[in-house]
């Protein structure tokens, strides 16, 4: 019996598998992968060592956790497959984007224990934050050991109520696209200014992740820290002006709230 059992073998589960050996909880001979393409398994089998498998319900019946790491698109049909090894004694973690709770414990046969998780991409590089939320069959205990196996990647938080994973998929699930953009346009800023591209991008980078670190680590708001940057007359003052001026902050809300809208119609078809 494996400890745990991953249905897919994306860029997630990969994200997770290493997360997890890494950390020293489990060893190579705890964890197996089923997936229909032979590539991703090769990949694992060749970084991981792990055991591979093409049968979803073969690893259903021999894991004590199974993570369900496919796109929402197949999730139906996975559940169907994996249906009659479903029981109680499982644990299984669905990290599909908009496929909620009652679909997945439905698709399970009303049974099992279920826990969704909204993890997002900056688990690839071990630095994501992944948002749980448990099922009615759930027990505390079963969200505790979802928390300890997502803080492999990153921060892991649970929240009581599935109706914010929507606003959760927007701000934390999108963010990180919204930074990227935010990024593009420091680096397109600089070389306006007449920084070469490279140079540009690495100011851009490291300036990003300075400011996200001095946010985690200082202890200070939002509003301190900016306003430990900006002198009256100064250059950061008249920047401000500027993303005040073409209304900055209006323009994240609102991608903010636009991504929690699709989020909700995503999850309600």
């Amino acid at each position: 019996m494996k400890k745990i059992g991953f249905v897919g073998a994306g860029n997630m589960a990969a994200a997770l598998l290493k997360g997890l050996l890494r950390g020293g909880h489990y060893q190579a001979k705890d964890l197996w992968v089923s997936d229909p393409v032979d590539a991703q398994l090769r990949r694992c089998r060749r970084l991981h060592k792990i055991e591979t498998t093409r049968d979803n319900r073969e690893l259903v019946r021999q894991s004590q956790t199974i993570i369900l790491a496919v796109k929402p698109q197949v999730m139906a049909a996975v559940l169907d497959d994996i249906r009659p090894e479903a029981n109680p004694r499982k644990l299984f973690v669905s990290i599909a984007a908009g496929f909620p709770l009652r679909r997945l414990e439905a698709g399970l046969g009303g049974q099992a224990r279920v826990v969704r998780v909204m993890p997002n991409t900056p688990v690839l590089v071990g630095r994501g934050i992944s948002v749980a939320v448990a099922g009615t069959k759930a027990t505390p205990a079963d969200l505790k050991h979802t928390l300890k196996l997502f803080k492999a990647v990153g921060e892991a938080v649970s929240i009581t109520g599935e109706d914010l994973l929507d606003a959760v998929t927007a701000l934390s699930g999108s963010g990180p696209a919204f930074v990227y953009l935010f990024a593009e346009s420091l680096i397109e800023g600089g070389v306006r200014g007449g920084l070469p591209q490279t140079l540009a991008a690495q100011l851009a980078y490291a300036t990003i992740g300075g400011a996200a670190a001095m946010l985690g680590e200082s202890g200070l708001s939002t509003r301190e820290l900016r306003d430990m940057v900006t002198s009256p007359g100064g250059t950061t003052l008249a920047g401000l002006g500027a993303l005040e001026a073409h209304h900055f902050r209006d323009a994240l809300i609102a991608a903010v709230e636009a991504a929690t809208r699709r989020a909700r119609e995503l999850a309600a078809a």
